[in-house]
């Protein structure tokens, strides 16, 4: 992944974020659920007066006495709804009592629909079979002689109706509910994906600039300790040596020119040059012989089979094995490198007559731990270790996606 698609997640991010901070800023600028219910309360109230309007006249106190009380629980009807429910039966029940009739008995119904959407499935249970009581009572004493079975019924329908208009609100909401979870946990997983990202970026060019930067260093500084060593008997020397570490130095630059053109669009020399690849193999030894290492190329195959990126591995490998030999040996080691392509693995072989003991020390930096994650990218396993009849041995074997070439 590119430094553009890190930032573009990270933008991605940031926007899910600033619209999440808006959300929550527009519910907050809403009215309060307490008063919500109060306007709709006040609402029932006005519709219930006019749907009274005869009996209003006739006794204004009597129906009023009992349409207010009525209807002021819902005010609080989602914060105790079962509560609410009660008063408002045990207020209808008053009513049945006093013989009086009224439209406000429509209310129960509501408080009903707030039981089955926001409390307990008993609770729900037990408001239905306490309704069911106040419907049978209605039916009984206002009903006609010859029709008190279809009131009965038909208020029933109203009971059953109002409940499943609760449970479906109930079950609406819970889908809400866990929506919204997900479009949090969601917009998590994009967080941490857009860290890893950076994190992943960050890793592969800390990788990129130690193989570019330390192993160009360690020739130049190889070739200037040259330089210094033969100016006084062979100037002429000295003098290839210095051009070397000017060559050196430009293929540094050139290499930095190529890494940031992978990093910035608007880099020129990016098109130039090319990433680099088992063809430049040749170069690279060319520039570590001229820096003291004897180093013997072999490359068996056909490398134009293999995917670019593995190449830029295969290179990278050479170079840091190669960069490993020519700090932490004495004069006289010889290097030997091996790439053998297949149509499905590539292996790499890099051998030297040093010292067993130079790698060590080595291995508490990064050049060692970058090349074990550029072969665990090709389900390849890196090893390094001593060979059995002395020297030194980096050995890597990168498994080919041809879905990649």
């Amino acid at each position: 992944m590119t430094h553009g698609h890190a930032t573009a997640a990270r933008r991605r991010a940031e926007s899910w974020r600033a619209l999440a901070v808006r959300a929550r800023l527009r519910a907050r600028a809403r009215l309060s659920p307490l008063a919500v219910d109060a306007l709709f309360a006040a609402a029932v109230f006005v519709a219930l007066s006019v749907m009274a309007r005869r009996p209003l006249h006739d006794r204004p106190w009597t129906i009023v006495g009992f349409t207010a009380p009525m209807v002021l629980p819902l005010v609080w009807r989602r914060r105790a709804p079962f509560a609410v429910f009660l008063t408002m039966a045990a207020l209808a029940f008053a009513q049945w009592l006093a013989d009086l009739r009224l439209p406000a008995d429509i209310a129960l119904l509501i408080a009903l629909y707030t039981v089955a959407a926001h409390a307990s499935r008993q609770r729900m249970w037990l408001a239905i079979g306490v309704l069911e009581g106040g419907v049978l009572l209605a039916a009984i004493r206002w009903a006609p002689d010859d029709r008190g079975a279809e009131t009965f019924i038909g208020l029933s329908a109203m009971v059953v109706a109002a409940s499943v208009i609760g449970i479906n609100m109930r079950g609406r909401r819970a889908e809400m509910a866990l929506l919204e979870e997900r479009a949090q946990r969601l917009e998590r997983e994009r967080d941490q994906q857009a860290q890893l990202a950076v994190a992943g970026e960050r890793s592969r060019i800390a990788r990129e600039m130690h193989d570019i930067v330390t192993h160009n260093l360690s020739v130049m500084v190889a070739l200037a300790d040259g330089a210094v060593f033969a100016q006084d008997r062979t100037p002429e020397l000295a003098t290839t040596a210095m051009r070397q570490v000017s060559t050196t130095g430009r293929q540094a630059i050139t290499d930095m020119r190529r890494f940031l053109g992978v990093l910035r669009a608007d880099e020129p020399d990016a098109l130039r040059h090319p990433m680099p690849a088992i063809a430049q193999l040749e170069p690279l030894a060319d520039q570590v012989r001229a820096a003291g290492l004897p180093t013997l190329l072999e490359v068996h195959g056909d490398p134009s089979v293999a995917p670019a990126a593995a190449q830029l591995t295969v290179y990278r490998l050479v170079q840091e094995a190669l960069t490993n030999t020519l700090k932490h040996t004495p004069p006289g080691t010889t290097a030997i490198v091996r790439v053998s392509c297949g149509p499905q693995e590539i292996t790499v072989d890099v051998t030297d007559t040093g010292p067993t003991t130079k790698f060590p020390a080595a291995t508490t930096g990064h050049g060692l731990h970058g090349m074990r994650e550029r072969a665990a990218a090709y389900n390849g396993e890196l090893t390094a270790g001593p060979r059995p009849g002395g020297g030194w041995q980096v050995r890597a074997a990168l498994t080919l996606n041809r879905n990649e070439a």
